[in-house]
Order: structure tokens, then sequence, then C-alpha cells
């Protein structure tokens, strides 16, 4: 069965008989609000819009050519407003792919840079040619091809979970199973992923954050160091923002680009799991002035790209260039682009790289309402997508907390990463924030419900996470003082240097049993107060089994075994795979951690901290120790749900006094990050250790407690 949209332009009257005849080619004008190539029964309509430039040729080529063997060029009469439109009957989108020319002024100084010469990339192209191969550098110029959208999704419903509820897990699409250890038949692809989704699900997560998987050039900068080939393998350098990346597809898929894609995303959503992509607006592949031209510089540089007065690209970005993101031709390519993948890729949610950057105007200032961000909260085919901003750019502005339009979008919580790595590690100045943090980040995100987009604008707007791409891994966290980066060719002088990381005795790699005890401990730590916390919990794949990246923080060129997860690992550690499987499924069990639910029978507070006494329930500034409670009505279970989090980053034992559950009520033992001293840290439901309110924590440790009847 069709869907709506191709039924449209299927029957659509345009393509009912040609015209006209263009080098051989019978034609007639297009459907002009139908951007990109778009397939039709018996021809293929080409739209495209340039702003200044005053001509403009389709370009039709056979496979892997660099020279067409048709020059089409628009005429006037296909022409309306900046937009040209065409449709070529006799095509068989099969034998050839397209591209572009456009003719205008070159005044670098204003910011054009037309060229009559160049061949441009369909900035609305589905599928990009030439990447197929991973690793191998693509001197050619760009050609997209025409895409036959044949995949069916059956009557699969658009998932409903909240965010609050989603427990994400992020990931790079070919570090995941590249590794030979990893057990897959196709290393390295979605496929690969594919294959370990049982994996996915005995762990327990319920969504997965795709690191960049648009048509992007990983032979970019690409350069030898050490004798090894370095590539620009995170993805952060999109060629194409329609188009997936085809090197990521186990088969070629000539003219069925996304077929892998959408397979894998069916498989994740029949298995429960939802699908975030990380998506980068804010800049392009193809740099600053010293760039390629290879798409947005030829049709409208001016209008694509942020520029100085002199013509020069501004660089809030940090790569280069910035888009423009607040010109309205800008905001319609990027609307386009995410409903383009919501309807034709069904995507659960988008994660935004350097999001501030879509919050500024042209000039590069900070808008107060970015005309941007309102649209994509207000759209009505977005409505149910996650939104998700990395709210700060490389240009300085910092926005956690304070993202335009926050009551739609949700955010990053880079607070919550830095005061907790620095409180876990033994900073206790830096207790108040931690508990901030735990609690909700209430001081930044308050926790009322927003009538207008029916959330709690608080706890829906929190992903806290302690660790994700860009840094150390979880185990490297505990286990080097400093970044350990000088395998990526720059003396060791890229990647931040704010880690809040703690070697626990020894840099890096040891036999030290003490040593490895803590850092284990320290790992159980880190996973159960993220568990434990109110928000959206994000961790970093591989995290639960204890991969390593040899104390490189900056991996993005590394694609080797420094950036593979080792799958070996999963048996060595499987203590900390256990342990994080059941922090996990722990917090599905007890809603009241990520929700605000009714009040407790108990009358206990909804969110409390402690000191070391809970009933004092102010915490010192410098506090060594603290906890944090949550109690509410569950009204399926019938009954309240408490949970009492302890924290211990002190090196000696302390004694905490639990609060006074009036009547049958009693606390009891869930988890304990230091052990019973058999290697039992977890208790499962009915197995909990019952308690007095009175409870030795163990040095550098946390508890875990749930309070119900005897």
């Amino acid at each position: 069965m069709k869907s709506y949209h191709q039924k449209f332009v299927s029957d659509h009257p345009y393509e009912s008989s040609p015209m006209a005849e263009i080098a051989g080619f019978p034609v007639r004008p297009g459907i002009y609000d139908l951007n990109g190539a778009t397939p039709l029964q018996n021809g293929v309509n080409f739209t495209i819009h340039t702003c200044g430039g005053t001509s403009c040729e389709l370009l039709l080529f056979h496979r892997a050519q660099e020279e067409p063997f048709a020059v089409l060029p628009f005429p006037e009469a296909y022409k309306i407003g900046d937009v040209y439109s065409m449709i070529v009957y006799g095509l068989n989108i099969d034998e050839f792919e397209y591209a572009y020319r456009v003719d205008g002024p070159y005044c670098p100084e204003k910011g054009l840079l037309f060229d009559k010469n160049k061949i441009l990339l369909d900035p609305y192209a589905k599928a990009v040619a030439g990447q197929r191969t991973w690793g191998i550098r693509w001197d050619h110029t760009y050609h997209a091809r025409v895409v036959k959208d044949r995949f069916d999704w059956g009557d699969m419903p658009q998932s409903k979970k909240e965010l609050c509820d989603l427990i994400i897990y992020e990931l790079h699409v070919r570090d995941f199973t590249h590794h030979p250890s990893s057990g897959v038949q196709h290393r390295g692809t979605f496929s690969g992923l594919m294959e370990k989704i049982p994996y996915l699900k005995e762990l327990g997560i319920n969504a997965v954050e795709l690191m960049p998987i648009f048509e992007f050039d990983e032979t970019m900068n690409s350069r030898t160091v050490d004798g090894k080939q370095l590539l620009e393998c995170w993805g952060y350098n999109t060629v194409g923002f329609f188009a997936p990346n085809s090197s990521y597809a186990a088969a070629n898929e000539h003219n069925q680009e996304g077929t892998e894609l959408k397979t894998l995303i069916k498989a994740l959503h029949d298995n429960g799991i939802e699908v975030i992509l990380d998506v980068v607006f804010n800049h392009t592949a193809e740099g600053n002035e010293k760039g390629n031209t290879f798409s947005f510089k030829g049709f409208d540089n001016n209008i694509y790209y942020m520029l100085t007065p002199d013509g020069n690209y501004y660089n809030f970005s940090g790569c280069g260039n910035t888009l423009n993101c607040n010109h309205p031709v800008v905001q319609q390519l990027i609307l386009e682009c995410l409903r383009y993948w919501t309807i034709n890729y069904r995507v659960d949610g988008f994660r935004f790289d350097l999001a501030s950057i879509l919050g500024r105007n042209e000039d590069g200032s900070p808008m107060n309402n970015p005309p941007l961000l309102r649209t994509l909260a207000d759209d009505s085919i977005l409505s149910n997508v996650k939104l998700i901003a990395e709210a700060w750019d490389a240009g300085g502005l910092y926005q956690v907390g304070s993202f335009p339009a926050s009551g739609r979008w949700a955010e990053w919580n880079g607070r919550y990463r830095d005061s907790l790595r620095s409180y876990l590690k033994g900073d206790s100045w830096n207790a108040w924030d931690a508990a901030w943090s735990i609690s909700g980040s209430g001081d930044l995100y308050g926790g009322y419900y927003d009538n207008t987009h029916s959330n709690y604008a608080g706890y829906n707007s929190c992903v806290n996470f302690l660790t994700c791409h860009d840094g150390f891994t979880l185990y490297d966290l505990y286990a080097y003082n400093d970044k350990h980066n000088e395998a990526n060719g720059w003396n060791n002088t890229d990647g931040a240097n704010d880690n809040r990381s703690w070697n626990c005795g020894a840099e890096g790699e040891t036999d030290d049993p003490e040593v490895l005890s803590l850092r284990r401990r320290m790992i159980r730590n880190a996973c159960a107060v993220l568990m434990c916390s109110r928000g959206t919990p994000m961790f970093l794949a591989g995290d639960e089994f204890g991969n390593t990246k040899f104390g490189n923080n900056n991996s993005y060129c590394q694609d080797n075994i420094t950036s593979w997860l080792d799958w070996r690992m999963l048996e060595k550690n499987k203590d900390l795979f256990e342990f994080f499987k059941f922090m996990i499924a722990f917090r599905k069990k007890h809603p009241v951690i990520h929700k605000q639910l009714p009040a407790s029978v108990c009358g206990m507070d909804s969110i409390h901290t402690h000191n070391l006494n809970a009933e004092e329930t102010d915490i010192p500034r410098d506090a060594r120790t603290f906890c944090v409670s949550f109690a509410g009505y569950d009204k399926e279970k019938g009954k309240d749900d408490l949970i009492y989090v302890a924290v211990n980053t002190f090196w000696e034992d302390v004694t905490i006094t639990l609060p006074n559950l009036h009547g049958r009520g009693a606390w009891h033992l869930s988890v304990n990050t230091y052990g019973d001293g058999n290697g039992q840290y977890c208790y499962p439901e009915g197995q909990e250790v019952r308690i007095d309110r009175s409870f030795v924590m163990r040095p550098r440790s946390v508890a875990v407690f749930t309070g119900r009847d005897y």
C-alpha cells in the first residue's frame, strides 16, 4: 500500500504529459514545493532553490562517472521565485546519479561564491554517492541518488514513552560492533547493531542514542600518526542531512538507501527500544575559507552560513563554519529534515549537537526567542518526538538551565555531570550541587507542570549523564588523573582538561588489587547514583562492562581498538554488567525515582535531602556524606513507593540514621556498592536485608534502601 505522500506525488497532474524537450529528455515544470529529487510513476521531479544564483543546470551521470552524460539547463519559465523545478521523463532511477551547477556573482568579501563550473550536491539529497566504502577518500565531486521508499512499517504506532521513563544508551554504530570480539556477522553496521538487540534487552535500556548517522566524510582531515591512519570517525561533519551514512549499511542499497537503517529501527521498536538521533545542524563538512565547496556554499553561501562583515566564517562550532540557523531558508531545511526522519524513519527523538548555535541570530548574537527553536517546539509532526539540546556551543554560550523554549526542549545536564563527577571522587565542597542534581536539579529546571506542552517542565527537561562520547569512559574516569591523547597527533593539547577524574591511586593499567577493587566500587557508585537520580539517565555504551579508551578523552579520530568496544571485557567484568542490569531494573520498578507521584500515605515529602540523620534536612555545604529520599503513592501497586539513597564519599565508615516509618513500615537494604564481602552488591525484590534505622556506610560507597511493610 502506498503512503499518502507517495500517492500524492504519483497522482499529481504535472506528471501527466511532457511539455518540452531538453537535452533529448521530455520535461515539464515540476512540483515547486517538493524539495529534492522525487520519483514519480514515469519520471523524476527535481526541485532546487537559490536566492543569489542567476541560472541552474541539472547534471545526470552514469554511476561512478565524473563527466555527466546529460546537462539540462532549467528554463526561466521553470522558475518561480527562487525555486527551480522540473519533471524529467523516461529516467530509470537505478541507472543515474545527479548533481547541479549554479551560476551567479563571485564576490567572496560579500559572501558570494557562485561558480558555474562547480558541481553541487543537492542539499535535500536522500542518498549520497561515493561514500560507500569506509575510510576511502572520495576525491571526486559528490553526486546524489534518487531513492524509492518501499519499506513497510505495518501498523506500528508511534512510541508514547515519556522522556523521564527512558534509560538512554549512547553508542557509535561502527565502534559498537567493529571489534572482532563483538561476535556479529556484519561488524560496524546497522545490521551488526541489530544483531546486538538481545544484549540491549538483557541490559534493560529502552532507548539508544545513535551518534551521527547522516552522511558524513570520515576522511576529512585524515592523516597518519605513528603509522596509524586517523579518520574523523565520530561523524560530526555532515555532508547530507537527509541521507543515511551508506558505509554503515552491510549491503549495497543503490536507490533504496536507508532500508537497513529502517529495518534496524523497526526491530528496536518491536523490542521496546526508542531511537534518538544525534544531529549536527551547527556546521557542515564544507569548512571555512580553505574548505571545499560541494553544496551549500555553491547554492547560497551568504544564506546558509553566518558570515563576518568581510565575508569570512563565524566559527561558533569550532569546526570552521556555522550554519545560519535562523534564516528562513535554513529554518525550512532543518524543519523538513527533522520531519523527514520522523515520518520516513520513525525516529523517536533528536539530540542537537552544540544546540546553542540554533539560537544565534545571523550576526552571531544570542536571541531571546529564536524562531527556529520555537518552530521545532510547536511543529505538529514533531509534537511527540523528544527534542534534546546540548545547551552550549564552542563560542562560549552556555545555556544549561536556560535554553530557550525549554518548556518543550530537554537539555543534557552538564552541571549534573560536573558536580557529581567532582563529588563522587571526594570533592566534598560540591555537596550542595550534587544533592540538587540527584534530586532533579530543581534549582535549574524547577519541577512545575507546563500546561502548554503537558509535561513536567522540570523533570522532563533534564538528561543526566556522567559520561558520553566526548570525554572519559566511566572506567577511565577512575583510572586516569589526566587525559592521554598523544595518539591524536596534537601533542596532547586536544580534548578537555577539566575531567574531574581520579585514578584511585595508580595512573592507567595496574595489577594492584586494592586499586582495581576501588575502581570497580567507584563505577558502581556512579551507576547507582545515576540510576537513582530524578531526571532521565544516559550512559555511554561499554560503561556497563568497564570499557576503556586507555585515557584518550577525545577519540574522534581513532578508528581502532581505542574506540572499538572490546566485548571480551563483558566476560571479564561480568559483575559490573550484572550491577548495571540490576540498577536499570530497579529504576523501572520504582517510578518515584523518575516522576512525581501522588503524596505518600506515610507522609514523607516527595523529595528531600538529608544529613547523616534523616531528621536533619539541612546538609553542610562541604558534607562528605548526604542522603536523598523520594516518596510517593504508586497507584498501580496500591502502596507507597519509598526510596532512600545514601552517598558516602568519605574514606572512613560513617553511620547514618534513616527516617522513622510509623506503624508496620521498615527500611530494607537493596543496594550496597561496598558489598557484603562475598561479592553481593544487590538484593532483588523479596531478598532485601531489613535493617534498623541505623546503618553503617562503608568508605566511598553508596547504599539504596526501600521502605515497605515488614
